[in-house]
């Protein structure tokens, strides 16, 4: 088979197993990519993620470390976008409070969706070229430097939140990899940039995009909801609003997503998880907790990191319904609840978050836990004086 038809058939593959998107790049080093990143991790940018190592970065910018045979590498994308579908009374009355949860997040969890496409893709590629195909394939929980190797594809260019943008379907889409022996004509990039835009920085809510193309991930909600697994700095809860998994803000308001269309996959169209009841989630036993979210992204926040979170946007919301939730949460919850639940009672107020936090004050003997309710007894005092 001549080259142009193995890459005609790479790509009508794609096509026909389901992926929106596909390109081909080269299997050269990303040496500019790893230099940028490297840095980053230096300037304590990436804290917080201690899995992000340098030789991870080292080791994901050489793909003929990860396949010695390699020579290119199939970029493909598929669109995980869905619409909302909880909608609230029409009255605006007797809705309980609900903490949103990020698009990709809505559906079954995308790694396996993913890998089992792109090893289908592989076994089925080797049958239609008559021959066996060496490939390793990768999506973002892999060392591949993935969104490097979606730019230099032309699959999408870099906006300055650090997402790729896709002409078709803007960023809400999964970027897989597949390094390959096969000899295939590179794409090349795109020569779209985001111009003067920066409705992503100026919408962060905590500041998170330090600068165009540079994220402090310590400050990003997508991080302080789910990898972060201790407190929340007090400093950036009131900024955190309702969100309870992730966050969509920079993508919401980036405008190349206006053209956003929801996806076909079945996979990702989990009807119900686009907004969680704040206080059943603050309920609920661990049996409940993984019988709920099994098979799903917002298992990786685990059940206390999602309680934590669920207090915070209770706090936001100041829904003096959720009081005895929390307080039930301030006395019987693990300790990173407790410290969070307190923190949502000092932002409530009124008399019942007054009592149940003097009353916990009592008989806390946890050092931490008995720090956050004094602080969210001496924010209510303030707030009454």
């Amino acid at each position: 088979m001549s080259a142009p038809d193995i890459k005609d058939t790479v790509k009508a593959l794609a096509t026909e197993l389901g992926f929106d998107l596909v390109r081909v790049t080269s299997a050269e080093e990303f040496a500019q990519d790893r230099a940028v990143t490297l840095e980053r991790i230096s300037q304590g940018l990436m804290d917080g993620l201690p899995w992000y190592t340098e030789s991870r970065v080292e080791r994901g910018s050489r793909p003929e470390g990860l396949l010695p045979a390699a020579r290119s590498i199939i970029c493909l994308g598929l669109n995980y976008f869905v619409e909302d579908t909880s909608a609230p009374d029409a009255a605006g009355k007797g809705t309980t409070p609900k903490g949103k949860v990020a698009r990709y997040a809505r559906g079954r969890d995308y790694h396996r969706v993913i890998k089992r496409k792109m090893r289908e893709y592989v076994s089925v590629l080797s049958q239609r070229l008559d021959v066996q195909v060496d490939a390793r394939w990768y999506v973002d929980d892999g060392p591949m430097l993935d969104r490097a190797a979606a730019n230099r594809s032309g699959l999408g260019w870099f906006g300055k939140n650090t997402n790729i943008l896709t002409p078709q379907l803007g960023s809400w889409v999964f970027l897989g990899q597949i390094i390959t022996d096969l000899a295939i004509e590179p794409d090349p990039p795109l020569s779209k940039t985001c111009g003067s835009c920066v409705r992503c920085i100026d919408a962060c809510p905590t500041g998170a995009i330090v600068a165009p193309y540079v994220i402090d991930n310590s400050r990003c909600i997508s991080h302080l909801t789910i990898e972060n697994r201790g407190p929340i700095p007090v400093e950036l809860r009131p900024k955190m609003l309702d969100w309870v998994f992730g966050c969509d803000i920079c993508q919401e308001v980036c405008p190349v997503n206006r053209k956003a269309t929801p996806t076909p996959e079945r996979a990702f169209q989990n009807v119900g998880l686009d907004s969680l009841d704040l206080v059943e989630l603050l309920q609920l036993s661990e049996e409940q907790f993984r019988q709920r979210f099994q098979g799903t992204p917002i298992m990786r926040a685990k059940r206390t990191g999602l309680q934590r979170n669920a207090c915070v946007a209770l706090g936001n919301l100041k829904d003096q319904s959720a009081i005895p939730a929390l307080v039930d949460a301030l006395e019987n919850a693990e300790p990173l609840v407790q410290c969070h639940a307190a923190w949502a009672l000092g932002q409530i107020g009124g008399s019942q978050a007054v009592a149940a936090l003097k009353r916990a004050l009592e008989l806390e003997t946890d050092p931490e836990v008995q720090s956050e309710i004094e602080d969210a007894a001496s924010c209510l005092n303030n707030m009454q004086t």
